[in-house]
């Protein structure tokens, strides 16, 4: 397999014009082009009365060596890499104990996952609800502002992301190709397949409710278990070893393993491993606000007379200001058609959040505008963090 990049089309372009720009690219003959995938589409908007598309094809053609040999030094053609995920390892015959997973959240459900294909069942605990209870809770913060401390958009099955703008993509490398796995397996649990090769992939609120149930069917097939409303109040550590894991109903489970994916809300979860002798250390983070505008507007100032394309969709934008006292103020977590919503976790607190639906056809735009927060504006004990969030 070939890996083909940077091949510009413009916008509005027939089907037939991807396998005429392989074959140019190639210079072959159509019989020699057995197959190809869309493996990366962009768009380049700089000049909005000419907007391009940019692709890079996955492509099998006849004696692929003899095509390497002619075109090397090309850098826009090479063998395909391997994005074929490599488990690490496979769960004996006899499993001493089961790993724990503390959170469901993506990162709860994927390691919940990854152990589960490897075959080490894991046990899986979550203090909220289950993601469709969650959602009826989280309708009543936002209709009848009743806040359910252990259930809401913070805390529950899908993690905070399920309520957020379902964003599948991020600024850092990725060289072992582990952000293929996450879609391929996003895929797997009904996610539209367009995620596979969209340069900003995006699934949207309402279809993540029903993803993270098929996730956890899957983990659930493989042997995995779920138990939500199921707190961990205190880890058992023992000479640098973790043993087990005490949950709020007075429970113990034995464990040698423990993942904490417990999200940046569990508050009181920080101040007990913080107790228990856990390394924490204070880290810089951003605060700010959500800022709102007509989505028309963003499309028209990115898109000119090209907005509203179905290709380009909702448009969305990103900002950055450097301050003459060494602070930066950018705009995070963009949401195109999308909706300011609560976000609150905490009884007496009050936090935002933006999320979109797949189609984000929403009037509005929104988006987080932060600066950065360090250990030198908190000092001294490593949850000053929070305190300073809290005042």
């Amino acid at each position: 397999m070939l890996r083909l990049t940077e091949v510009q089309l413009p916008l509005e372009h027939p089907e037939t014009a991807l396998s005429a720009a392989i074959l140019a690219r190639l210079a072959i003959p159509a019989a020699d082009l057995l197959g190809y995938t869309i493996f990366r589409r962009s768009y380049d908007a700089r000049k909005k009365s000419a907007i391009v598309l940019t692709y890079s094809f996955d492509v099998e053609v006849r004696d692929e060596a003899a095509v390497l040999r002619r075109l090397q030094g090309l850098r826009t053609v090479m063998p395909a890499p391997d994005v074929d995920y490599k488990f690490v390892a496979q769960a004996p015959a006899q499993l001493k104990s089961r790993p724990v997973v503390i959170g469901t959240g993506p990162c709860g459900i994927f390691a919940g996952l990854i152990l589960a294909q490897m075959g080490f069942r894991p046990i899986i605990l979550e203090r909220g609800k289950a993601v469709r209870e969650r959602t009826k809770d989280t309708w009543g913060l936002w209709r009848k502002r009743t806040l359910e401390p252990e259930s809401n958009v913070q805390f529950g099955e899908g993690g905070a992301g399920t309520f957020s703008d379902g964003k599948l993509y991020s600024q850092i490398k990725d060289p072992k190709h582990y952000g293929r796995k996450v879609l391929t397996e996003f895929v797997k649990a009904d996610a539209p397949e367009e995620i596979l090769y969209v340069s900003k992939p995006h699934i949207g609120t309402f279809r993540l409710v029903k993803m993270v149930e098929l996730m956890r069917a899957s983990i659930e097939a493989l042997g995995g278990e779920f138990r939500f409303q199921q707190k961990v109040e205190d880890i058992d550590i023992a000479d640098g070893q973790v043993r087990g894991v005490m949950l709020a109903g007075g429970e113990y489970i034995a464990a040698d393993h423990v993942v904490l994916a417990i999200g940046h809300s569990a508050r009181d979860t920080f101040q007990m491993l913080h107790e228990r002798g856990v390394y924490i250390e204070a880290k810089p983070f951003s605060l700010g606000f959500r800022i709102e505008h007509p989505q028309s507007l963003i499309d028209r100032c990115r898109f000119g007379a090209s907005a509203g394309h179905p290709i380009l969709g909702a448009a969305d934008y990103k900002l950055v200001h450097h301050c003459e006292n060494g602070r930066a103020v950018y705009s995070f977590c963009m949401c195109p058609g999308g909706t300011v919503v609560a976000a609150t976790s905490e009884p007496g607190r009050v936090v935002t959040n933006g999320m979109s639906q797949y189609s984000r056809n929403e009037r509005n735009a929104n988006s987080g505008i932060v600066v950065g927060i360090t250990p030198a504006d908190y000092p001294g004990h490593p949850l000053a963090g929070i305190a300073f969030q809290q005042q």
